[in-house]
Parts: structure tokens; sequence; C-alpha cells
């Protein structure tokens, strides 16, 4: 079973998911990104849905093995991959997702990411709410590829996003490993967690060479890296310090 870790106050990381007030939050599944590789003479093994389902209920057993009900799954941006179109492969495996979810929880959010074009009609099969964005308690959720001006961020005590898909390379001899984590600090005095992606095929950008996306990220050298590992979730320190150290 992974360790959970407290990334802030009543704010859960366990493996690639958040956790805090009985709501479960995923960001960045990219359902049908094989399909789109192979489209493009990539040659990649289509195992994406079944490593995805078996991840959840891996994770489903754990929370109910930690006493930690779920009243709400929040999919904070691109639950599928194609940008101006829906593939067969995202039908069939996107609906299969949000069928397997609807039988753990009965309150399914999906938070409209840059991917998410044409979600409606998928959303629609399931009868399950679209949005930009969701408030939970004082905590903020939304996909992280635009700055809103919803008075809602503005009330937010934490906000948490997506979009960036952060990973760090660790370099030992001549050997290196990318890993997906979490980065937790600050914008304008809010405290901020950016998630990995679940994409389980890509591990992600290193963001300590590779350039950022979301416009809440212009200075990420304070942020704490947490890096996902077989056994849970590990502290690595700040940003600038594992930059400092050549990672």
């Amino acid at each position: 079973m992974k360790m959970k870790k407290q990334l802030l106050k009543g704010i859960t990381a366990i493996g690639l998911f958040l956790y805090t007030q009985k709501t479960l939050i995923i960001a960045d599944i990219h359902m049908g990104y094989e399909e789109a590789m192979n489209k493009q003479g990539v040659l990649v093994p289509r195992r994406q849905y079944s490593e995805t389902i078996s991840l959840l209920e891996q994770t489903f057993a754990e929370l109910k093995a930690y006493k930690m009900p779920v009243e709400k799954v929040v999919i904070n941006g691109d639950l599928k991959h194609e940008f101006g179109t829906i593939s067969e492969t995202e039908w069939r495996n996107t609906l299969g997702i949000l069928d397997f979810l609807a039988k753990q929880c009965k309150n399914i959010v999906l938070i409209k990411g840059n991917h998410d074009t044409i979600l409606g009609p998928i959303a629609s099969k399931r009868n399950v709410a679209v949005k930009d964005f969701e408030v939970v308690g004082d905590i903020f959720i939304c996909h992280g590829d635009y700055i809103t001006d919803k008075q809602e961020l503005k009330k937010a005590k934490v906000l948490i996003i997506g979009h960036e898909h952060p990973s760090v390379v660790l370099r030992q001899g001549g050997r290196t490993e990318k890993y997906k984590c979490f980065l937790v600090g600050k914008w304008k005095g809010k405290d901020l967690i950016v998630m990995p992606s679940f994409n389980l095929t890509l591990e992600g950008s290193d963001v300590l060479t590779e350039g950022l996306l979301s416009p809440f990220l212009k200075d990420i050298s304070d942020f704490e890296v947490f890096i996902i590992g077989d056994e849970g979730t590990l502290d690595f320190g700040r940003v600038k310090e594992l930059a400092a150290q050549g990672f």
C-alpha cells in the first residue's frame, strides 16, 4: 500500500492523486494518447486504459484501507487527448473510466482542459457535469491553462492546477531517471499545488530544464518538489536546490 503524504494542511497526496474533504482529484489522463501516437507512426502498445483502470482500483482499495471516504471525484482537465475530434478509443475508454468512477462515487465533475474542446458529447452520455472550475471549501481547482477573473479564485486560500505535467530528472553517474512529481508553492499569496499527469505512458516535462506552460507558474524556484516513487510521495526539497545540485 502506498504511503500517503500531506502536502498542505488537509490535502493529502496518494500516488498520482490528491485527496481533500472527501474529494479525490485526478489531472491530465489524456485518454487516447496512444492511438494518437499510432496515427503519427509511433508504435506504442495500447495499455493505457487497462493500466488506468488497474491503478484506479488499487487507489480506491487503499483509500478504503486508510478510511478515507470519497464522495466526489474531480477530473481536473484533459480527460481526453485529441483536440478537434473524439476518436473511437476516446469514446470507448473515457466512457469506461466514467462508468468505473460512477460505481465508486455518484458525484463526478469534469473540469474542462485545453484538450477538452469537444468533451460535452462524452459527458452528456453519462450525465456528468462539465465545469471551468470546482470549489471545495477554500480550495479552487482549475486546469491551469489560463487565469480566470472569477471571484471564487480571489476568495480561495488554496489553488490546485494540472496542465503542467511536472516531473524531474534525477541523475547519478551515467544513469538518469524521470519521476512524476507534485509542486507546492505560492501564487499571489495563495498556496498552489501543481498535480502530475495521470497519463501513464509519459512521465511529463522536466521542470528543472524545460519551459513552463501554465500562466500561474512564472517562477518556481522556491516551489517544493514531491517526487512520486514506488512506495509513495517523497519530499526532495526546492526546485532551486535540485537545480543547484545539478539534477
